[in-house]
């Protein structure tokens, strides 16, 4: 039962880009049956999504599933909020670690766990812009040595 295939649906990027990732954590997300199979469709967008811990649940915000084409009067709107199936322990955790100056949970990706579509959140720390300067130099660097890696061996 450990070696469930995972199939990833939907990664956001921006979150890297935007933030420093603390820690990782799986959820399930409560979902109706037109929503599983556009989410099976690839219809799933994360940016600018985010996860509010109050009265002890988890609520997902902001994160678009397109209608289902054949989903006439079943389909749900596409922006409400979801449910995230966390135990009560991790909410408690979670709840704790955000009270904390700086930190957030935001959605990194979207994926299949066998038959069950979960997400994974991060505990994450907002980036400043010289940060991000910083992070974007380091890529540049690397590839440039990369480059001239490669171009010395077949050079």
């Amino acid at each position: 039962m450990e070696n469930k295939s995972k199939k990833i649906i939907s990664n956001n990027k921006k979150a890297y880009h935007d933030y420093f990732i603390e820690e990782k954590i799986e959820a399930g997300i409560e979902l109706f049956g037109t929503e599983v199979k556009s989410v099976r469709a690839g219809t799933v967008n994360l940016k600018d999504s985010y996860v509010s811990l109050k009265t002890g649940e988890a609520i997902l915000i902001g994160m678009h599933i397109s209608p289902y084409e054949q989903g006439n009067i079943f389909n749900r709107d596409p922006m409400r909020e979801r449910r995230l199936l966390l135990h009560k322990k991790e909410i408690a955790r979670l709840i704790g670690k955000t009270k904390e100056t700086g930190y957030s949970l935001i959605p990194l990706s979207v994926y299949f766990s066998g038959s069950l579509v979960k997400i994974e959140l991060g505990l994450a720390r907002g980036k400043k812009a010289y940060d991000k300067r910083d992070a974007i130099a380091e890529r540049d660097a690397k590839r440039n040595m990369d480059r001239a890696i490669k171009a010395r061996q077949y050079g």
